[in-house]
C-alpha cells in the first residue's frame, strides 16, 4: 500500500468540505458581500414597484411571478450565440480539412482518446469539473418549481393576510437555511449565528408590528377605471387568514430548500454556466406554470387580465428587469459567501425601505428605526462570524464539521485500501 495516499486525500478531503462552509479566500467573500449589497437595492426598488402596482389595484400575484421568472429564458440566447458560432467554426475547419487532403482520421479515434484521457483524470479535477449542458438543466428543472413556489406563495398571501403577518412568518427563511444547512453539511451551527437569525427575526417583528398599527390611507383610485372582477372565493372563506400564513410560512420554506440545493450541487461558482442555468429556469417556466394560471383564472382566484394602464405595464417591465439582473446577482453572491448570510442578508431591505420612505416624506416611527437597526446588526454578526473564523466549533458535534468529514473519508479510504 501506498503510504502517501491517505494524507494526499485528507486534503483533498478538506479542500471540498471547506468549499461547503464559507469561500476559500477573502477576496471572494468581499465581493459576495458586494453583490449582496446591490440584490438588497435591486429587490427594495421591486418592492416599491410591486406595491405601488397592487395599490393601483392590478393584484396579478401570479402573472408577476410568471412574468419575471419567464424572462430567465433571455439568457439563453447567448448560449444559442455561441453554440451556432462554435458549429460554423467547426464545420469550415472540416471543409478546409477535406479539401487539403484525402485522408480524414476516423472520428472513433478521437472519441477514444476523448474518453481515455476522462477516465484517467484524476480525482482532484473531477472535483472541480464544470456541470454539461445536461446536468445544467437538470439542476434548473428541480430548481424552477423552488424558485417559483418560494416568490409566488409570499406574493399571494398579501391577499389573504396582513402585511405584517406575511412579513413576520416569511422571515423566517433563517431558521430554516440554518436547520437545512446544517443538515446537508454546508452551514455550521454556532451560537452566534443562532442569536444572529434570532436577533434578525426579532427586528422584522418590530418593523412588521408598527406597521400593522399605522392607520391605512384611504385608497387612490386608479387613473383608469379597472375592468370589473370577481370575488375570490378564498378571501370569502372565514378563516382566510389562516391560508394566507400558511402561504408566507410556505414562502420561507422553500426559500430555505432552493438555496441549499444550489449550494450542495454546485458548491462553486466555476463548476456551473450561470446563464445557462438561469435560461433553462426560464424556458421551464414558461412551460410548466402556464397551466396553474388557467387554473386560478377559472376557479376565480386569479383572473387572466391584460394591465389597463400604461403604468401598470411599465412596472411589469421594470419588474422584469430587476428580476432578471438581480436573482443572477444573489445566486453568485450565495456561492461567494453562504446561504445563511445571503438570508438574513435579505433583511436588509427593511432597512433600506425606511431610507426610501424618508426620502418619499413618510417618516418612519421610532420603533421601525430601532427594528432596522437591530435587522442590520444581526447581518454584521453573521457575516464576522463567517468571516473571522477559519474553523467553526459546531454546537452539535463540538468540532468543526470540515473535520468530521475529512476525517471520515479517510477512514473510508484506508478501509478501502486495505480490503484490496
Amino acid at each position: 500500500m501506498d503510504t502517501t495516499s491517505p494524507p494526499a486525500y485528507r486534503e483533498r478531503s478538506r479542500g471540498k468540505s471547506r468549499s461547503r462552509t464559507r469561500p476559500e479566500g477573502k477576496t471572494d467573500y468581499v465581493i459576495g458581500i458586494c453583490l449582496l449589497l446591490v440584490v438588497v437595492v435591486l429587490w427594495t426598488g421591486s418592492n416599491f414597484l410591486t406595491q405601488d402596482l397592487f395599490e393601483d389595484g392590478y393584484e396579478k400575484p401570479f402573472l408577476v411571478t410568471y412574468l419575471n421568472t419567464s424572462a430567465f429564458s433571455v439568457y439563453l440566447l447567448p448560449y444559442l450565440i455561441r453554440r451556432t458560432m462554435e458549429r460554423f467554426r467547426r464545420d469550415n475547419v472540416r471543409g478546409n480539412t477535406r479539401s487539403q487532403s484525402d485522408y480524414e482520421p476516423l472520428a472513433t479515434e478521437a472519441d477514444a482518446a476523448e474518453i481515455l484521457a476522462s477516465t484517467e483524470s484524476s480525482p482532484v479535477s473531477s472535483a472541480v469539473d464544470r456541470l454539461n449542458t445536461r446536468e445544467t438543466a437538470q439542476l434548473a428543472a428541480l430548481f424552477c418549481p423552488l424558485w417559483f413556489i418560494a416568490n409566488w406563495s409570499v406574493n399571494a398571501s398579501l391577499d389573504y393576510t396582513s402585511v405584517a403577518s406575511a412579513t413576520i412568518l416569511s422571515s423566517m427563511s433563517g431558521f430554516f437555511t440554518l436547520g437545512l444547512g446544517r443538515l446537508f453539511r454546508v452551514e455550521t451551527l454556532t451560537l452566534v449565528k443562532l442569536g444572529a437569525v434570532v436577533t434578525s427575526f426579532g427586528g422584522v417583528v418590530l418593523v412588521s408590528l408598527s406597521d400593522s398599527q399605522q392607520s391605512t390611507p384611504p385608497p387612490t383610485s386608479p387613473s383608469v377605471e379597472p375592468p370589473p372582477t370577481t370575488e375570490n372565493p378564498i378571501t370569502t372563506f372565514a378563516s382566510a387568514h389562516i391560508f394566507g400564513d400558511l402561504l408566507a410560512l410556505l414562502s420561507a420554506l422553500f426559500y430555505a430548500l432552493y438555496v441549499i440545493l444550489l449550494k450542495v450541487r454546485i458548491k462553486e461558482e466555476s463548476r456551473i454556466d450561470m446563464q445557462l442555468f438561469f435560461g433553462f429556469v426560464g424556458l421551464f417556466n414558461i412551460l410548466a406554470c402556464w397551466p396553474i394560471g388557467i387554473v386560478l383564472h377559472l376557479i376565480g382566484v386569479e383572473r387572466l387580465e391584460l394591465p389597463y394602464t400604461n403604468k401598470a405595464i411599465l412596472a411589469l417591465l421594470i419588474n422584469m428587469a430587476i428580476t432578471l439582473s438581480s436573482d443572477f446577482i444573489y445566486v453568485l453572491a450565495m456561492l461567494k459567501t453562504t446561504p445563511l448570510v445571503v438570508t438574513v442578508g435579505l433583511s436588509l431591505t427593511m432597512p433600506l425601505a425606511v431610507i426610501g420612505d424618508f426620502f418619499l416624506s413618510k417618516p418612519a416611527k421610532a420603533q421601525v428605526i430601532v427594528g432596522a437597526v437591530v435587522v442590520l446588526c444581526s447581518f454584521v454578526m453573521v457575516g464576522l462570524e463567517d468571516s473571522r473564523n477559519d474553523r467553526e466549533q459546531d454546537m452539535l458535534s463540538g468540532a468543526p464539521l470540515d473535520s468530521e468529514s475529512s476525517e471520515g473519508a479517510v477512514r473510508l479510504e484506508e478501509e478501502r485500501s486495505s480490503s484490496a
